[in-house]
């Protein structure tokens, strides 16, 4: 197969969407490993490079020297240049029908982090989390992909108490127009999946950052390690479906359930409670602050917005 944009720029032909390396020829179906096995796709397509964890999986997700693999990263923001012959490049406003479709072009599966991640008001929310999310669902349809690996959230949960233990079947409770966008987000994947058979693993992802920062951190918090592993467990296993996995390392006190993704293979190995000391040094929290009830914490008492 051709590629398509030779000898065009996709910066003159899409405004919002510039793509900043050369592009190989395309390959269109996973690879597989020795067993005849689904090992992953050739090119990934990765939403959200430029946001806290897009940057962890940008360098993360890396194809090893050697392989036919390719890496394409794209976010709204600038984000360099390529960073080798595996790494492709592009700039785009997921809120941008065109643009999306263009950036999809080619992708065998999408790791799509890209959005807002934090609560603001709806209309700003409402782009990137929702509309952003449709056009990237209407890209993989109109272009044959196969994967889609959505940052969901805890938030699409958080009006949960933290006394009380979920699976990935419970009634969804937002606590945000954030979380609200997420649990739509779940939504269109099950919808693509089956009207089109686009098959997604909607990571529910608790706090994944360096440390957790406080003790309600302490049952989310999901290494970059452990997310990694969910990642490339997410992409390479077959027959997904539609699947809802939490995502949280093997803290002690857990508030998720994941017998219903038992079939990722997924085993998380790290743990908060190497930082409990320090977190439990920090001042109490009380009683009725929402970081002490909600599994959402902090997020079901922000907004509205704008009054």
């Amino acid at each position: 197969m051709t590629n398509p944009w030779a000898g065009e720029s996709i910066g003159a032909l899409y405004p919002l969407c510039e793509l900043n390396s050369e592009l190989n020829v395309y390959s269109m179906a996973f690879s597989t490993n020795s067993d005849g096995l689904t090992a992953g796709p050739r090119r990934l397509l990765l939403t959200g490079a430029a946001g806290g964890l897009g940057r962890v999986l940008r360098e993360r997700l890396a194809p090893a020297a050697g392989t036919d693999r390719l890496l394409r990263v794209s976010d709204i923001a600038d984000l360099g240049a390529p960073r080798g012959p595996h790494e492709e490049v592009v700039r785009c406003d997921l809120a941008d029908k065109q643009a999306v479709d263009a950036l999809l072009d080619g992708c065998d599966a999408v790791v799509h982090l890209g959005g807002i991640s934090v609560e603001r008001p709806f209309e700003e929310i409402i782009e990137a989390n929702i509309r952003g999310t449709f056009n990237l669902y209407e890209g993989a349809r109109r272009h044959g992909v196969r994967r889609v690996v959505f940052a969901s959230s805890n938030h699409v949960i958080g009006f949960y108490k933290q006394t009380e233990r979920l699976d990935a079947a419970v009634l969804r409770r937002p606590d945000g127009y954030y979380g609200l966008s997420k649990s739509f987000g779940e939504d269109l994947a099950q919808f693509y999946f089956d009207r089109h058979g686009i098959e997604t693993v909607s990571l529910r992802i608790g706090s994944s950052f360096p440390e957790p920062a406080n003790r309600r951190m302490m049952s989310t918090w999901l290494s970059f390690d452990d997310l990694t592993a969910l990642v490339e467990q997410s992409l390479s296993t077959p027959d997904v479906g539609h699947t809802v996995v939490y995502g949280a390392s093997a803290n002690r006190d857990v508030w998720w359930d994941n017998h219903a993704a038992a079939h990722l293979g997924w085993t998380p190995r790290d743990t908060s409670e190497i930082f409990r000391d320090k977190v439990e040094a920090q001042p109490p929290v009380a009683p009725n602050d929402p970081n002490a009830i909600y599994q959402g914490g902090a997020f079901t008492a922000q907004g509205p917005f704008g009054d």
